[in-house]
């Protein structure tokens, strides 16, 4: 089974497909956010399941970017629907990976590496000669990594 996770943005959005069993990342990007929909819509990126960052409030005001992302998680939703997609805030994935409500990207970041590429140099990336788990990684792809394996792991949590 493949998972798809994607960090949506108002202009980019950033994705990763990972096999549901290792969590390993398959395809991964960063991309226009009307070219990431159109890439799912023609097939080109394929999962059996979805997972998408939903936005939260907490209070304070927020401008035109998060309405925007906000619509391109519903254009998201929609092309998706057969994949049931799950729409997930960030809090809950930062609990699962770090376990600690205050962690930041790179400690989300960090948490992966020592759970997929423990030992490794270059954080598991690797060289262009010999890449590694996290090749070509960068910001916003970690996130939607992270938002992936969450949803394979609370899958299988659900499985047993």
């Amino acid at each position: 089974m493949l998972v798809l996770g994607i960090d949506p943005g108002p202009v980019e959005s950033a994705f990763v497909v990972i096999d549901y069993d290792t969590c390993q990342p398959l395809d991964f990007g960063k991309l226009p956010s009307p070219a990431l929909r159109t890439l799912i819509v023609s097939g080109d990126i394929v999962a059996d399941r979805s997972v998408i960052e939903m936005v939260a409030s907490y209070g304070m005001a927020v401008g035109a970017e998060v309405f925007d992302t906000c619509v391109w998680i519903g254009r998201y939703v929609e092309v998706l629907e057969l994949t049931d997609p799950q729409l997930v805030k960030r809090l809950p994935v930062k609990l699962h990976h770090c376990h600690d409500s205050r962690a930041k990207d790179s400690n989300i970041a960090q948490a992966l590496v020592d759970r997929f590429t423990p030992g490794q140099p270059n954080h598991g990336k690797g060289t262009k000669a010999a890449p590694g788990w996290f090749y070509g990684f960068s910001k916003d792809v970690w996130q939607a990594y992270a938002l992936a394996v969450y949803a394979a792991d609370t899958l299988k949590e659900g499985d047993s």
